[in-house]
């Protein structure tokens, strides 16, 4: 165990109380092996954000449980107050709990807290094992900068000179996912501010945001094969940088073309498809020119090999799925992007990739899973009933007007083909893209009804069968945030572009200041799939085609609002195992989990060899969830389908997208 697990345990001796009050203002306790040590030493934390939600559920599952001697969930349970002061808090929880107090300031007392608290939480443990093992002195705030962009991230700021050092530094932080904070990454830009050779960068931006970065690149890259005197048709996005500010990048330095290489494959990149290419060009280059179809089909092998040996162990963070499932994402469109006779050639190395992938995430899933609900989100949303709160602290930072766009159904796969079909129709248009895990079951009800209200399934237990709630649960969550109720808009059922005309009315009143829209297009195409998810690739391209897309982002951006994309689950293709005799299915096809009320019931379909049961904390104890195995579903034997509901890649993790626009292509 870790120093800086076991600095935080000792606050928590075990068997020495059954409720404790954690005053943790900077959410010490909301990271992932934190959560799971104490969840292993049978304690069980619970965020006090709502006094009446935390109330019915402390009464429900713990007071009553204690005061009648029965069996609880944890041995001990932990109210987490996301603040200094207690004194706000009822007066029979200060009485009969134990109370513990964390702080980065006290934990990093050697080092200065206003950066400190800048710096994300999955760095922690590695900078207080630094600041015991280097920091013999009180750093002050320019100090402590440098100690963490030395302990932390390896950068010298003072050591970079040369723009092949620059470059170097940047990429190799961004293929990692590592980009600076913005005050590490001021800090570095004022470091080398003076320099003649970085002058007209924006060092600050391309430091801190891997969009910007991934910007510059690509437009670096389409002129570099100019020089060389090759030219082609872009293959996906546009480059999107300010046509009067052009970097040249130092692509044959091999600590830079090892990792431009990388990222091409990985799909962060993409390369220009050339007819003839002429012989001069580099071979380390050409991962980055489609030459032919074959060359596709070669990026899409290359790209499964490389991601094989990746993927995330049972240790890993929720981070490392993230980017696992962007990077098989863009594996699984560009496979989709080759003709059938090719695409059959990688069809089976594809689908070994995907059930690995699958079979190591129900391994995570039920280790650590439990713990993403508590995960903190002011760097941007872990799960999808986290969404809300992430837009309301956006508009405390000054987007006083957010809209939220949930593609009902789309998978990041799909995203990234929404994304490229957008490059090619509206290069004006930016993305700066994540992804956040779906509730478990993924299916509509439990997981977009999380994503509109903000809360855990368990606290709308009442209405988890149906979605005709989530226009109350919408305005309620943003009344509860201040906002009137003729401030928030919610509309489902948008599809075509002779329904904007309608929307753009309704949002044109000054007074919408949220804006929540359904847009469900790709869940009924995935509904009503009967070529599998090839086939689904056709008809996307249609939708995004006909212009939809874009004016829907244009309507949107022009009325001033910041603009969020996101799902509610994603989708599979499976194969049917047979249905079961018994049980409720809680959707009409597509069942890749089945959803029972009573014990008997669950525990019959459990039995069968072909399921499996998870229990998933935040659903309510009478809706017991029981999984197809594999990529099966509950479907007449040897049925395909294209479902959701499931334990997978690319079920469970869904795009999280800002969409903004840039000057070129107003």
């Amino acid at each position: 165990m870790s120093q800086w697990i076991d600095r935080i345990l000792k606050e928590f001796p075990e068997d020495v109380a059954r409720l404790w009050i954690a005053a943790d203002p900077d959410d010490v306790l909301l990271d992932e092996k934190v959560l799971a040590r104490l969840r292993e030493r049978g304690f069980e934390l619970m965020p006090f954000e709502d006094s009446v939600v935390f109330r019915a559920e402390y009464e429900d599952r713990y007071r009553s449980a204690w005061d009648d001697g029965k069996a609880v969930p944890a041995k001990a349970l932990v109210l987490h107050l996301r603040g200094s002061s207690t004194g706000d808090l009822p007066w029979d929880y200060l009485n009969q709990a134990r109370r513990v107090s964390l702080s980065l300031a006290n934990l990093f007392s050697k080092l200065s807290y206003p950066v400190i608290r800048q710096i994300g939480a999955e760095h922690h443990e590695t900078l207080f094992a630094a600041q015991t093992r280097h920091a013999s002195q009180v750093h002050g705030e320019s100090a402590t900068k440098e100690f963490i962009l030395t302990h932390i991230f390896r950068i010298s700021p003072h050591l970079i000179h040369r723009s092949e050092d620059l470059w170097r530094e940047l990429l190799r932080l961004h293929y990692r996912d590592t980009g600076l904070p913005i005050v590490l990454a001021e800090h570095v830009a004022h470091v080398l501010g003076d320099q003649a050779v970085f002058k007209g960068l924006p060092i600050g931006a391309l430091f801190s945001s891997k969009c910007v970065l991934l910007r510059w690149v690509q437009d670096a890259w389409y002129r570099y094969l100019s020089r060389l005197g090759i030219h082609g048709t872009r293959v996906g996005e546009e480059a999107q940088v300010d046509p009067t500010a052009k970097a040249d990048i130092p692509f044959e330095y091999p600590d830079v073309r090892v990792i431009v290489d990388a990222m091409f494959l990985d799909g962060l990149l993409h390369p220009l498809s050339v007819q003839n290419p002429p012989s001069n060009i580099p071979d380390w280059a050409r991962v980055g020119i489609v030459q032919d179809p074959l060359a596709l089909r070669n990026l899409v092998a290359d790209g499964i090999k490389g991601i094989l040996p990746s993927i995330p162990t049972l240790e890993a963070s929720y981070r490392d799925w993230v980017s696992l499932s962007r990077r098989l994402s863009e594996v699984i469109a560009r496979f989709h992007a080759l003709d059938t006779v090719r695409a059959e050639g990688l069809k089976v190395a594809l689908a070994e990739l995907q059930s690995a992938t699958d079979l190591r995430l129900r391994e995570w899933v039920a280790k650590y899973y439990a713990d993403l609900p508590s995960l903190p989100v002011a760097k941007g949303p872990v799960m999808v009933h986290h969404v809300p709160r992430y837009l309301s602290m956006q508009r405390a930072t000054g987007e006083s007007k957010v809209a939220l766009l949930v593609f009902d159904g789309l998978a990041v796969d799909q995203w990234v083909l929404i994304r490229e079909t957008m490059a090619r129709r509206a290069p004006q248009f930016g993305f700066d893209e994540s992804a956040c895990f779906a509730w478990l079951p993924t299916l509509t009800s439990v997981s977009r009804q999380a994503l509109f209200s903000g809360l855990k399934p368990r606290e709308f237990a009442n209405t988890i069968e149906t979605t005709s709630h989530e226009p109350t649960q919408w305005s309620r969550f943003w009344q509860d945030q201040g906002l009137r109720a003729h401030e928030v808009y919610y509309r489902k059922g948008i599809q075509r572009n002779d329904q904007l005309a309608e929307l753009d009315a309704a949002l044109s009143g000054p007074s919408i200041k949220v804006a929540g829209i359904v847009v469900d297009t790709v869940d009924e195409i995935v509904h009503g799939a009967v070529l599998g998810k090839r086939g689904i690739v056709s008809q996307i391209e249609s939708w995004c085609e006909t212009g939809f897309v874009d004016r829907l982002f244009t309507l949107l951006i022009d009325k001033g609002f910041h603009v969020y994309l996101t799902s509610d689950h994603g989708n599979v293709e499976a194969i049917g195992q047979g249905r079961p005799n018994q049980g409720v299915a809680t959707e009409m096809r597509g069942e890749r989990v089945r959803t029972y009320r009573t014990e008997t019931l669950a525990s019959e379909s459990a039995a069968n060899a072909n399921t499996f049961r998870l229990e998933i904390a935040g659903l309510p104890a009478n809706f017991m969830a029981i999984f197809a195995r594999g990529r099966t579903a509950f479907l007449p034997l040897g049925e395909p389908a294209v479902v959701h509901g499931g334990i997978s890649v690319e079920e469970l993790l869904v795009p999280f997208v800002k969409v903004t626009r840039t000057s070129i292509g107003k």
